[in-house]
């Protein structure tokens, strides 16, 4: 069965890339060195060009997934400008301070995604009881769960990776996130049967200004979507 790959990337370049790459799916971000953040209107706009499906994070700061009502006007508001670019779908997620899901903020966001495709993000990553979990997102409606097993990367989490695969039985597909890459890809895939995969197939990226380093607009630990780490993932998830 071949694999499906999303690419995850926050600017023109990278959606560019994930492109010529093969990418079967984009997750279109802003500030991914913040896990991502809502898009801007500009890279949107630019997205609807892309001819593979496109979704955009849907998260209005950086921080913690506990909304307040603020965050949460402005979060239906970034889904309406999605929906009216003409966009895929969207991705976001939404905690109690316990870390258990949102179930009630998540439905009101779910009701104004009318069309739209739905991907529940890390933030089920916090959530103290996996079955629970899996059991709401599944009744609100999410296509997918994208989840490192609630550890800092998939590889790390492999064991719930492989709890919640089992316990999902189907109803709702699980995606591994978070330091995904094409050395670690097959251990994944030969654990656990998983129809798609998420990955950044981002390179090292040196700061291009000394200045802008210096005031703190470009930092040492940027990156950038490289196309031939998505060609070579690309191909070896066909090669599944």
């Amino acid at each position: 069965m071949t694999v499906l790959l999303e690419v995850c990337v926050d600017n023109p370049e990278g959606l560019a890339a994930a492109i010529d790459g093969g990418a079967d799916r984009v997750e279109l971000c802003s500030a991914l060195d913040l896990g991502g953040l809502t898009p801007t209107p500009g890279l949107i706009e630019q997205a609807t060009a892309s001819p593979i499906p496109v979704y955009a994070m849907i998260r209005p700061r950086p921080g913690n997934f506990v909304f307040s009502d603020a965050d949460l006007d402005a979060m239906l508001y970034e889904i309406d400008t999605v929906r009216a670019s003409g966009l895929a779908g969207v991705v976001f997620g939404a905690n109690l301070a316990s870390g258990e899901l949102d179930q009630a903020t998540l439905a009101r966001l779910i009701g104004q995604c009318d069309g739209l495709g739905i991907t529940l993000h890390r933030a089920f990553d916090l959530v103290p009881d996996i079955t629970g979990a899996i059991n709401q997102a599944v009744e609100l409606g999410f296509e997918r769960i994208l989840t490192s097993g609630r550890a800092l990367t998939s590889v790390e989490g492999i064991d719930d990776l492989k709890q919640i695969f089992d316990l999902a039985e189907g109803r709702i597909k699980i995606m591994p996130g978070s330091g995904v890459n094409i050395t670690n890809a097959g251990m994944l895939l030969d654990r656990i049967p998983f129809s798609e995969i998420h990955s950044s197939c981002s390179v090292a990226s040196p700061p291009i200004s000394e200045g802008a380093r210096r005031l703190g607009f470009e930092t040492l630990s940027q990156k950038r979507t490289s196309s031939n780490l998505v060609r070579a993932l690309k191909d070896y998830c066909l090669s599944r």
